[in-house]
């Protein structure tokens, strides 16, 4: 069984070795976790997964693999499951949804403040306090237009602020195109150039100096000719960009097969005060956005990769994180950058039609100066004509 494990992780091109196979069984052997899959699972990532970078493949075949075998580990719910989730995302009629009550971005946090202080036990499918299910402003798997969520996954996405912490997973850069038509929209943005040490025979040139040479051999060598364009990328990752996994890990590998001067961060909705690199340590090494504006020389093309849908609190409110308080509104550094690299471009894997509905894409489009375009081959082509000018 576990042999076909590791051939499982193997086709999922997580570069697991037999060495480190026979640690997970000698560790199994030797009985160091209960019988969990929990604890099976973080065992087997901490003996065959040797780079964070590899966590989410990792995650992907071991769930393929090992779908359905929970019932092996776990007892039995005394609930069914499918009327849990049928009670917590029960539906409201329209007439229901508009006597919700909405207290504003300040008063919300007071009141949730005051809920801190007084609740002392569970709810369930209420109004008032802090719950599932129910139709109350804080806690998760109920209906409210504007709340807090506490707890659980989400889904409705019309939090404006997350009470916990989540974690993302970095995009996949050697991810393979289903075609190659994203890459060719993106070879647009070229300017060639030979730079360099010179450690390319230049044929032509020695041909030439040969012959002035009276025929004695007189090689020739030049730079290689590379393309000189910078690009700096700004992704966007988790929350209502879970959506677009795929087609944005298409986008960012062919931007690393097409640029070689290219550098990327992450931010989550809309960029405040700092950046990450790799989202395992996002809370632990982060760089600041001041620093990244010093860094990068005025000519870099900046390219914003993001669905720009989130509460319109968090582009235009000091504060409006869902994840913690920031000092400055978004909207503030999204103008520095704007302002930082005038060659700009946001592409957003939101379908274009949708962005009529919703409210914070109008304002991030406002922001950008109209420089938005979807992640369609005709979108990237715009972009990229307006980046090469």
């Amino acid at each position: 069984m576990l042999i076909d494990f590791f051939y499982a992780l193997r086709d999922a091109r997580v570069p697991v070795t037999i060495q480190e196979f026979l640690t997970l069984l000698e560790a199994l052997q030797r009985q160091v976790i209960p019988p969990s899959l929990d604890d099976f699972y973080h065992l087997a990532r901490l003996a065959l997964v040797k780079d964070e970078a590899h966590f989410d493949k990792f995650d992907r075949a071991f769930g393929s693999y090992f779908k359905g075998i929970e019932s092996v580990f776990e007892d039995r719910q005394s609930v069914p499951l499918d009327w849990l989730v049928k009670r917590l995302a029960r539906e409201l009629t329209p007439q229901q949804k508009a006597q919700l009550q909405k207290f504003g971005y300040d008063k919300l946090l007071e009141r949730l403040q005051q809920l801190l202080d007084e609740q002392k036990e569970r709810h369930e499918g209420g109004s008032k306090w802090i719950g599932t299910g129910g139709t109350s402003p804080f806690g998760n798997g109920g209906v409210n237009p504007e709340g807090i969520r506490i707890g659980g996954a989400g889904g409705r996405r019309s939090a404006v602020k997350v009470w916990e912490q989540r974690e993302y997973r970095d995009y996949d850069g050697e991810r393979e195109l289903g075609t190659r038509n994203l890459k060719v929209a993106l070879r647009r943005l070229r300017r060639f150039a030979r730079q360099g040490a010179a450690d390319e025979l230049a044929l032509d040139d020695t041909i030439r100096a040969t012959a002035n040479n009276a025929g004695w051999l007189d090689v020739r060598m030049r730079p290689e000719r590379r393309n000189r364009i910078k690009v700096l990328m700004l992704l966007d990752v988790g929350g209502s960009m879970d959506d677009h996994v795929e087609r944005t890990e298409e986008l960012f590998s062919a931007a690393q097969s097409e640029f070689k001067h290219l550098d990327f961060f992450y931010f989550h909705n809309c960029v405040y005060e700092h950046l990450w690199k790799h989202n395992g340590r996002r809370h632990s090494e982060r760089m600041p956005t001041r620093d990244v504006l010093r860094t990068y020389p005025p000519d870099t093309r900046l390219l914003f990769v993001g669905d720009a849908t989130m509460s319109p609190y968090e582009i235009l409110a000091p504060g409006g994180s869902v994840e913690y308080h920031n000092d400055e509104a978004g909207a503030e550094w999204l103008a520095r950058l704007c302002n930082a690299f005038p060659k700009f471009a946001w592409l957003n894997p939101e379908p274009e039609h949708l962005w009529q509905y919703r409210q914070s894409i109008a304002i991030v489009r406002q922001i950008v100066g109209e420089r938005m375009f979807p992640v369609t081959i005709d979108g990237l082509e715009r972009a990229m004509r307006l980046l090469g000018k």
